[in-house]
């Protein structure tokens, strides 16, 4: 799918400059004539990972709103999308993922205006976001710079502990704490990175950890170390991936970044599916200077991103492979 991303042709218009944004970037970015601010325009939709109807409206809205945080933007305005088996699930069902979507958009000052409802034989529930930002400081996977610390903000895990969920291995405090998780929002480490001076930024959701980063140093023409034992982890996920409880989004991820990837041998296998791990509403990938990076993870667990922490760092690119991934 990423190859067929990168062949389209790019649309032209005159809100639009081409240079600005990457095929592969979070969000579109566009300025009409006149306005100060750019927008920011993005489409998520998901499907169910946990079975809490209103848990699960709230996750999809905030997967979808975290495109908008990751380019540096504040959500505005949205409309939701719907598909819902009205001949197998209740409509009661389908008011109570609406209204999780609701109360996610409320937390992010973002109204929703409108939106489309279909039947489906499967839930699906996501947003069209509009945002704003400063046009002059849009992050893009383009902007990243040789020097920055790589600073991910929430624990990774969250593919493999929906595919426990749906083998029936999850407990109930693994599924709220990553329920919990899911549902938080990127806002505060945007603030943060702003803060701190970040060049560029993605969010860590369907590619994982190593495809972002893959999109973001080939974007930037640059390469990454990224220290696997500093990356924050969901408490149980590790286990479970040793057990085999592997989404094959997640296997397929590590085989798209492994073409690029050199791994040191001390990095064994369920460490590296967790790395490629296809997350949903994960956190922000922050590229911040060095010397601002220690401070930012300060204030991150100041502002409730409890797991946030510095991951690795953007280098000079050379012959070989973009990443390297130390123990």
């Amino acid at each position: 799918m990423v190859q067929v991303l990168k062949d389209i042709p790019v649309s032209t218009h005159r809100w639009v400059d081409p240079s600005s944004t990457g095929p592969l970037d979070d969000a579109a970015v566009a300025r009409p004539e006149g306005m100060e601010r750019s927008l920011v325009l993005t489409l998520d939709v998901i499907t169910p990972i946990v079975d809490d109807p209103r848990a699960f409206g709230a996750i999809a809205a905030a997967n979808a709103i975290s495109d908008v945080y990751a380019m540096g933007g504040k959500p505005e305005l949205a409309l939701s999308f719907v598909g819902f088996p009205t001949d197998k699930l209740p409509l009661a069902m389908l008011g109570e993922v609406l209204a999780g979507m609701q109360e996610a958009c409320a937390r992010a000052g973002c109204a929703i205006v409108g939106g489309h409802t279909i039947a489906d034989g499967e839930p699906k529930a996501g947003l069209a976001v509009a945002g704003s930002v400063d046009p002059a400081r849009v992050w893009s996977h383009r902007s990243a710079r040789e020097g920055h610390a790589l600073v991910l903000t929430k624990p990774l895990g969250t593919g493999i502990v929906g595919q426990a969920i749906r083998a029936g291995r999850a407990d109930e405090d693994l599924i709220a704490r990553a329920t919990a998780q899911m549902t938080a929002l990127n806002a505060a480490a945007r603030d943060v990175g702003i803060a701190a001076g970040a060049s560029s930024c993605t969010d860590v959701t369907g590619f994982g950890l190593l495809g972002h980063l893959r999109n973001i140093v080939e974007a930037s023409d640059l390469a990454a170390t990224l220290y696997a034992t500093n990356v924050p982890l969901i408490e149980g996920a590790l286990e479970l991936a040793w057990a085999g409880l592997v989404p094959g989004g997640s296997k397929r991820n590590l085989a798209y970044a492994s073409a690029v990837t050199a791994f040191d041998s001390d990095v064994d296998e369920a460490l590296r599916l967790l790395l490629a791990d296809a997350q949903t509403s994960g956190g922000l990938l922050l590229c911040v200077p060095a010397e601002a990076a220690d401070a930012a993870v300060g204030k991150l667990h100041e502002a409730g991103c409890e797991g946030a922490a510095v991951v690795g760092a953007l280098e000079k690119s050379t012959v070989g492979p973009r990443i390297r991934v130390a123990r």
